[in-house]
């Protein structure tokens, strides 16, 4: 199978690429529904976590009990049961409301021998206000989604080598993988510590924006905070972010203007992650 390449993004409109993240948000829920429903939970929740296949073009579960996946195609937002042989099983989530994609994916667990009204439990947590949380249909904008896409595809691809090149340094480093709650990519690193009591972490991610970027990002999380008076200087396509959390962020107005975006990006992550393992 050919590596993936860096996809080159484009931009597009500010407010209709956060009309397409809001639909993605909201539709990868049936992801973490079924997740919860049908894999065995794990104490820190990681058995919702999603991978990105670059194959299909999105995320995917877990495998189940049968060894399929649920999946969700971002560039059209098609919903997927991805068996692990044969053709998948498909929706498109265009037009369609909550409670026909309910009724849909629970036909299919229910084929499975599964009880399709383990579907119907809450969330654990809040989703951004959007229409279909109110009964509203899906919407598919072809070149927003396609964008979006491509930001994933980018971040799992970089995220992905700053990774590979941690774990080569001996550090712990999870596999790279989307929270569906906040629908960001994310591997986090624990530092060893002889003190139980303070240990350091760093978070190395992508989200696709949020209440406090309208726009996607990369960035290196670090906790605790570092003292603001010692924060080292990154890359030009970085900057500080100080409000409620501390981390070197670098958004896509910014990447999207650079001259190389791939080697840029991963200069940008390779600085503020050797600023977090050295301690801030």
């Amino acid at each position: 199978m050919a590596k993936p390449d860096w996809r080159p993004l484009r931009g597009v409109d500010r407010k209709r690429l956060s009309e397409a993240r809001l639909n993605a948000h909201h539709g990868t829920q049936w992801l973490a529904r079924a997740a919860r429903a049908y894999i065995p939970p794990q104490p820190d929740d990681s058995h919702t976590n999603l991978g990105w296949d670059d194959s299909f073009g999105g995320f995917a579960t877990h495998p189940l009990p049968d060894a399929s996946r649920v999946g969700l195609r971002i560039g059209d937002l098609t919903l997927a049961i991805l068996p692990p042989t044969g053709d998948p099983m498909l929706l498109a989530l265009n037009g369609r409301n909550e409670a026909d994609i309910c009724a849909w994916l629970g036909r299919q667990a229910t084929a499975k021998g599964l009880d399709a009204h383990a579907l119907d439990a809450p969330l654990p947590y809040e989703m951004p206000a959007f229409g279909v949380a109110a009964g509203g249909c899906y919407g598919v904008d072809a070149e927003a989604l396609g964008e979006l896409a491509d930001w994933y595809a980018d971040a799992n691809l970089l995220l992905g080598k700053l990774r590979q090149d941690l774990v080569t340094r001996n550090l712990n480093a999870t596999p790279v993988r989307c929270w569906p709650h906040h629908f960001d990519l994310d591997a986090l690193i624990v530092f060893r510590s002889e003190e139980p009591d303070h240990v350091r972490s760093m978070g190395t991610g992508f989200s696709p924006g949020d209440g406090y970027y309208d726009e996607p990002y990369f960035y290196v999380s670090l906790h605790p905070a570092p003292d603001a008076t010692t924060r080292a200087p990154l890359p030009a396509t970085g900057h500080w972010h100080t409000h409620e959390f501390i981390a070197a962020v670098a958004t896509a107005s910014r990447l999207i203007a650079a001259g190389d975006q791939e080697a840029e990006t991963a200069a940008f992550l390779a600085a503020a992650a050797e600023i977090g393992i050295k301690g801030g």
